[in-house]
């Protein structure tokens, strides 16, 4: 176990009914004037904007708003809400919604206070974040976890860059976490969250860190709640109890408690940043591609880890004398579990040609000159083999 420092001061709301605080905990940092941030408009169908708006006018809370945040979220979207935050004197921003709508909310909380233009950070010209207005969530899709992370991803059309701010600066101050807004989320869009939440916890996982037992053991533990409560809420979506893990279990896979004395890997997020980030894909659904492919790609790295999470997580015996055979039987289980949740494995199941592989890895590894990943560095051609393994 190496050195470490944990801290995330983001206050978690649990549970049924608790939308309603939304405007007292606003109230309680003296904010009077808010930005809302949304996607294309469900949370409109399904009561949850309305118990919002409620709780801001019963707490004297004024508000504008910003709609049509979309998978993948784009740079435009956040220099829209900062001028927004510019002219309107906002002093709060409230994030409704997922991983898209919660990232666009710390891009325009950024963007809206800081002389240096947004994209800077994004691109890693610069890590010194001075400022951000103040950042609540109502999250209604338990995927990315950037309701507590100190992370933002976020797309730029030009050059299809898909890059991301890692800073505590960004997390937000409270996450209000209700089980029974996830209820109505189509199928799709609970399989790719699972998918996301599952890569957060490998991400993790797979380190080269020696003596990190217990990060280990809780790391397992939320795998195998994923993967159990993922196939239940598809079968029952108004599962309670189901819905409930899933999406406490989003929120510790992300919110840095779970890297506490490790090096995570990150070479398949980075990897997959670039194919959504070129064709507009769900993460999710990247991830299930990418991830097999990766783990057929470096497991000679650390075959004991690759083996100890087939045993842990997916019930595949170790087998020392030949780690290919366990090994290839654990991502086959894993495989069978994207393919449950009626999620891609392979790029040419979503008619994805090799004809961009090249283009991609040189992205993936600008700004970043000493490779992707920590498991294992990764060349640019070690990612177009990645890509390949991930074709057919």
């Amino acid at each position: 176990m190496i050195n470490f420092n944990f801290q995330n001061p983001a206050k978690i709301i649990f549970g049924k009914g608790q939308i309603a605080k939304v405007g007292q905990e606003i109230k309680a940092f003296k904010a009077r004037n808010v930005l809302i941030v949304a996607g294309g408009g469900s949370i409109k169908k399904n009561g949850i904007y309305e118990a919002v708006v409620s709780s801001l006018k019963d707490s004297g809370i004024s508000w504008k708003e910003i709609w049509g945040v979309k998978p993948n979220p784009r740079l435009d979207k956040v220099r829209k809400g900062a001028e927004i935050c510019k002219q309107e004197n906002i002093d709060f921003i409230l994030a409704i919604g997922g991983g898209s709508v919660i990232d666009t909310a710390k891009g325009i909380g950024v963007a809206a206070v800081n002389d240096r233009d947004v994209w800077d950070f994004y691109m890693g010209l610069s890590n010194d974040i001075p400022h951000c207005l103040p950042i609540g969530v109502v999250l209604t899709i338990p995927a990315a976890g950037s309701e507590t992370s100190y992370a933002s991803v976020i797309t730029n059309t030009d050059g299809d860059f898909k890059r991301g701010i890692h800073n505590n600066i960004i997390i937000p101050k409270f996450a209000i976490l209700d089980p029974e807004t996830t209820y109505s989320l189509p199928p799709y869009q609970t399989a790719c969250g699972a998918s996301d939440i599952l890569a957060h916890l490998m991400e993790r996982y797979f380190t080269n860190v020696d003596h990190v037992d217990l990060t280990d053991r809780l790391i397992e533990g939320a795998c195998m709640s994923i993967i159990r409560n993922s196939l239940i809420a598809l079968e029952n979506p108004r599962d309670y109890n189901a819905r409930a893990e899933i999406m406490f279990t989003g929120t510790i896979a992300h919110n840095n408690l779970l890297d506490s004395g490790r090096i995570g890997d990150w070479g398949s997020h980075n990897i997959e940043h670039e194919l959504s980030g070129t064709y507009d894909i769900a993460h999710g659904a990247g991830l299930s591609i990418i991830f097999p492919a990766w783990m057929k790609y470096v497991w000679h790295v650390n075959p004991q880890k690759f083996m100890q999470f087939g045993e842990r997580v997916w019930g595949v015996a170790s087998d020392p004398e030949h780690p290919e055979i366990a090994i290839a039987s654990m991502i086959a289980r894993l495989e069978s579990w994207y393919k449950q949740l009626n999620l891609p494995t392979r790029l040419s199941e979503i008619g994805i040609d090799d004809s961009n592989f090249e283009s991609m890895a040189e992205r993936a590894l600008v700004n970043r000159e000493n490779g992707l990943g920590n498991l294992m560095k990764l060349n640019k051609q070690d990612i177009i083999n990645i890509y390949n393994l991930a074709l057919k």
